[in-house]
């Protein structure tokens, strides 16, 4: 019989709090949105907080497939750890949306190979809603060499019909374009009340909606305001 390794005995007491952490009322929420687990984020990023960064864990909590697990493994790794492949296949494997979102904002964007990924990512259907992620990076903070006019070609012709989180990737963009560049902002807003994607989206009392006219006016006012 095989001796267990220190770090497959630290896994698999990570996944046993895990376990504990569980809560069937949070699971109900998150499988709503796609998400398979049941742990509070707050909890989640405690957990984090106190195991602190452990590449070589991360990498055997990532392996488990498990949703909470994969989240951790986010909050607890190395990102500029990663070779340009490893993040491919990761980002491949994350079903759930929340795992998908923090690989790509927690590690992919810190990552030294986001530029390369963000090409090939933006022409893949499979994964494009992660290209269009760090596109948005870029647009707001590294916009020299994007063809603004032409993202919004693509956003005009593709968002309204794109899958749900394609489609919110997309929006996103649209939005830091007209935030972030005056000479876009028309065509922008006029792009996303033509288009109406996520008009009538609920949104909460004193947060900002996602429908791209509304945040683009809003995040333009508060720029002024400052």
């Amino acid at each position: 019989m095989a001796e267990t390794t220190p770090t497959e005995a630290r896994v698999a007491e990570v996944m046993a709090e895990l376990a504990e952490l569980e809560d069937p009322k949070i699971r109900e929420v998150n499988e709503r949105h796609g998400d398979d687990h049941g742990v509070h984020l707050s909890k989640l990023r405690a957990v984090a907080k106190r195991l602190k960064t452990q590449q070589e864990l991360a990498c055997q909590l990532w392996a488990t497939g498990d949703t909470a697990a994969r989240l951790l493994a986010v909050l607890i790794c190395r990102p500029k750890a990663f070779g340009r492949d490893e993040l491919d296949v990761m980002l491949r494997e994350a079903r759930a949306p929340k795992v998908h979102d923090w690989l790509v904002n927690y590690v992919v964007k810190k990552n030294p190979h986001s530029e390369e990924l963000r090409l090939a990512w933006s022409a893949d259907p499979v994964v494009a809603s992660a290209g269009w992620a760090l596109t948005t990076e870029r647009v707001a903070k590294k916009p020299e060499g994007l063809d603004l006019a032409g993202l919004l070609d693509v956003i005009e012709a593709e968002m309204k019909d794109a899958p749900d989180r394609l489609q919110w990737a997309m929006n996103h963009c649209l939005a830091q374009i007209g935030i972030e560049h005056a000479a876009h902002r028309a065509r922008a807003i006029d792009i996303g009340e033509r288009l109406e994607v996520l008009k009538d989206y609920p949104t909460s009392p004193g947060c900002t909606s996602p429908f791209a006219p509304t945040w683009i006016t809003e995040m333009v006012r508060r720029q002024h305001d400052k």
